[in-house]
């Protein structure tokens, strides 16, 4: 069979992916999805409890939205804050359900690795015709002319240690860390009730987390929490505000450094972990700077980092620094950028030296923690483009993103009685700060205690 006459894989089932499909379908290519999870976004599920900070209409993918309202389906208000679960539900599983796509979406279908039919990495004649080979983790093989790798992070969360390993004892301990966003108000809340928490991270999850902790500890006497970032100092970490285009970005910091005004909330800066140790089912915590704390569980919310194993037999040109292709990694780079100023990017930055090999969505910008859906979906839009030979729609990059320096949620927690993320109380009427992201915002511009630097009053996470 002739390379051209293969489908197009995608891999995963998520807003990306799913996206991907919607273009494929409606420029008539063949395609299968395969998907590692029971049904389509099987990661926006597990975070489901959570309402995201962009409004509907930064959500809904342009091609899905055609295929979607041509068969009946009613958009949501354009202005609401969906969770992850209503994401799901209102918008991604009847976009898997279509007939476009509903045949061609494969469920328990995790690739474990991808490669060229009967060609290694090295060898280079007759590459670009040989059809692209992808092992299943039942051991099924299909082969496909072109892959779209829009598998994402969430399975690959970063570590706790501070200098990118794993802490030491952190393996040892993993019964009693959860990794971001657990439910505390719901299926997790045993976990946390009458329990003291350390939550580690300085960004968006974390937040939710700690917002959520808090809710808890107003119904469950005893909850404790503790907040230790690798930053000196927390105050420009609550930085945003007003100036936020997403409104729902805003609320965050303001909220969370109210409650460490109050006392509710034990922040513990300059915290970079170095060793975990457990006894009598308690995690001792011990910083580089020498500082020791106990607690019961920790919420590791480091952030994410995409996994490249799978294509490991595939010519890839990745970014030392980020792992995202080294055309785009100057682009999104958390340092220079936040993910309201990341410039529009396309196929010519996403593309590799292997053919017809490309890699959207959250694992596009490798440890990068700029990604908005929004991106994802205009990727999608231009590789399928290329893919079908469009290379002037391919090009012609539009992206409209909210101009800001920070990076998540005040509707999305709170701005009606039920809509809450994470069931937190409404903000109140203060100007919104948001936690920052990226120059613009602050966050990782902040300089990093050494282990030299006196410790924190108080120990890490809170005890």
């Amino acid at each position: 069979m002739s390379i051209d006459n293969l489908p197009i894989a995608v891999i995963g089932a998520g807003p990306v992916g799913l996206a991907a499909a919607a273009h494929l379908a409606e420029r008539g290519l063949d395609f299968v999805v395969l998907e590692a999870g029971d049904g389509p976004a099987a990661a926006v599920a597990d975070w489901g409890h959570v309402r995201v900070f962009s409004p509907w209409r930064f959500d809904i993918d342009s091609a899905a939205r055609r295929l979607l309202e041509a068969d009946g389906w009613t958009a949501p208000d354009e202005a609401g804050l969906p969770t992850g679960a209503q994401l799901v539900a209102d918008y991604l599983a009847p976009l898997a359900k279509l007939p476009a796509l509903a045949d061609r979406v494969r469920y328990q279908a995790k690739v474990t690795a991808v490669s060229r039919d009967g060609l290694d990495r090295i060898r280079s004649t007759g590459r670009d015709q040989a059809p692209f080979l992808i092992r299943l983790a039942t051991g099924e093989e299909l082969t496909a002319r072109a892959v779209i790798d829009a598998s994402g992070t969430w399975p690959t969360p970063n570590v706790l240690g501070g200098s990118g390993l794993p802490a030491h004892g952190e393996t040892d301990a993993a019964a009693l860390i959860d990794t971001a966003l657990p439910d505390v108000l719901g299926r997790h809340r045993d976990r946390f009730a009458g329990r003291h928490t350390l939550v580690v991270g300085a960004g968006h999850s974390a937040a939710n987390t700690l917002l959520a902790l808090a809710q808890l500890a107003a119904e469950a006497p005893g909850t404790q929490i503790s907040w230790a970032i690798r930053t000196g100092d927390a105050a420009r970490t609550y930085g945003g505000g007003e100036a936020d285009a997403l409104p729902a970005r805003g609320a965050l910091g303001t909220r969370v450094r109210d409650l460490v005004d109050a006392g509710t909330i034990t922040l513990h800066p300059g915290f970079t972990v170095r060793s975990i140790t457990t006894d009598s089912g308690q995690v001792t915590v011990t910083a580089r700077s020498g500082a020791v704390v106990t607690a019961d569980r920790i919420v590791s919310a480091t952030g994410f980092r995409p996994d490249h194993t799978i294509t490991a037999e595939l010519r890839l040109d990745l970014d030392p620094i980020l792992g995202s292709t080294r055309t785009l990694a100057p682009l999104i780079d958390p340092n220079q950028h936040s993910c309201g100023t990341v410039p529009p990017h396309g196929v010519d930055e996403l593309t590799h030296p292997e053919p017809g090999y490309y890699a959207i969505g959250a694992k596009s910008y490798g440890r990068a923690p700029t990604f908005l859906m929004a991106t994802g979906y205009e990727q999608a839009r231009s590789v399928v483009a290329a893919l079908a030979g469009d290379w002037a729609a391919a090009r012609d990059v539009q992206l409209e993103l909210p101009e800001t320096g920070v990076c998540s949620s005040s509707a999305a927690l709170g701005a009606d009685d039920a809509a809450a993320c994470c069931g937190t109380p409404a903000p109140q009427s203060e100007p919104a700060r948001g936690l920052a992201t990226g120059i613009a915002g602050g966050l990782l511009t902040l300089p990093v205690l050494q282990p030299t630097a006196p410790a924190a009053s108080g120990s890490c996470c809170g005890s």
